[in-house]
């Protein structure tokens, strides 16, 4: 069965349709119109109209940054977005045919590092995004756990250097004013702008000797490139993402991390460090097991591919209604299964987008 998977970032809709191994058949990409939730619904029914021109398509998955409920239908609250508790699920069904289904970009994004890439086989995966932001998700014996509310892993909120670095949370400290491309370009502009021992190699250049015009991926390339000053920031954000790290594996205990995310880019550059600063300060190091820690494999390709997958693993388990949990709604369980399997064929012979 081919699904329709959808990333909508803050400045681009990227959209594909995936088959059932995680391969991208057919592919799009288009800016996010606006803040407008009207206008990014309509971008995302249109993206949709597009990629399923003559193909049977069962499913639609959308991953949002933002908080998305257990149900995978509203969204809560998104940072780039205009989206407050926007029962997006209900809107778009109402104009696209196939089962839909909304989650977290970073819940999306572990899904098919889990289900395709790095993540496959382990038991316990913790998913790491290093961009803007720190986004994470976890992955306990093959099922996303989301919390109760919907909104576990903002691992990059937990506190990390008390009175610290403000965070547009609200917060003082989180571990994402640190750890993330957001911080790597605070320091190098920082260090720019102060002529530091370093600072006129290759990132001045980059900058055209002004750091206000530095982008997280200019240090990232400039690292991979041999200037010393931003390998020097790589390797910081991998001292602070290996801090955390083991923070996590004290509550978590997994038996892996996958780091993905703009920043991963930087390779061993940025794990290595991470690598041995997590060994070193792990509560119990040297009587444990030690998580193993590897670059994502799908890059900028995750999200869309975790949300087609989602999407279309949502047909035989209803979100909210995962399979060994919650026995008392098993026959809710069976007679949803049966409904959606039912009206699959006939929405596989209809259009998948209606007309308004």
């Amino acid at each position: 069965m081919l699904s329709v998977g959808i990333d909508i970032g803050g400045t681009k809709v990227a959209a594909g349709v995936v088959d059932e191994s995680g391969q991208i058949v057919r592919r799009i990409q288009r800016l996010t119109p606006s803040r407008s939730p009207e206008a990014v619904e309509n971008a995302i029914v249109e993206s949709v109209r597009e990629l399923a021109h003559n193909l049977p398509i069962c499913a639609v998955g959308i991953g949002a940054a933002g908080w998305i409920d257990t149900e995978q239908a509203l969204v809560r609250f998104s940072p780039h977005l205009a989206w407050r508790n926007e029962p997006l699920r209900d809107r778009l069904s109402e104009r696209i045919t196939v089962p839909v289904l909304v989650d977290n970009d970073a819940n999306a994004a572990a899904w098919a590092e889990f289900r395709f890439g790095a993540g496959q086989g382990s038991r316990v995966m913790v998913c790491l995004t290093l961009g803007t932001g720190i986004g994470g998700a976890l992955v306990i014996n093959g099922r996303m756990f989301r919390g109760r509310y919907g909104m576990a892993g903002e691992f990059g909120h937990m506190t990390v250097v008390p009175d610290g670095h403000w965070c547009p949370c609200g917060n003082r400290g989180c571990w994402e004013q640190y750890a993330s491309g957001n911080s790597l370009v605070r320091d190098a502009r920082a260090l720019l702008a102060e002529g530091a021992p370093g600072a006129q190699g290759l990132l001045a250049y980059i900058a055209d000797r002004d750091p206000d015009n530095l982008v997280g991926p200019d240090v990232t390339r400039a690292a991979v490139d041999g200037d010393r000053l931003a390998i020097e920031l790589i390797a910081d954000i991998g001292i602070w993402l290996g801090r955390g790290m083991a923070n996590l594996a004290a509550a978590l205990d997994p038996d892996l991390f996958v780091i993905g995310g703009g920043v991963s880019a930087a390779g061993d550059l940025l794990l290595e460090p991470a690598r041995t600063v997590y060994a070193r300060t792990l509560t119990g190091r040297g009587f444990r097991p030690m998580a193993d820690i590897q670059k994502a494999h799908f890059g900028n390709d995750a999200g869309l591919i975790g949300a087609a997958d989602l999407a279309r693993h949502s047909i035989n388990e209803p979100p909210g209604m995962a399979r060994g949990f919650w026995p008392r709604r098993r026959t809710a369980v069976r007679k949803q299964r049966r409904t959606l399997r039912q009206s699959l064929s006939e929405t596989l012979a209809s259009p998948v987008v209606r007309e308004k």
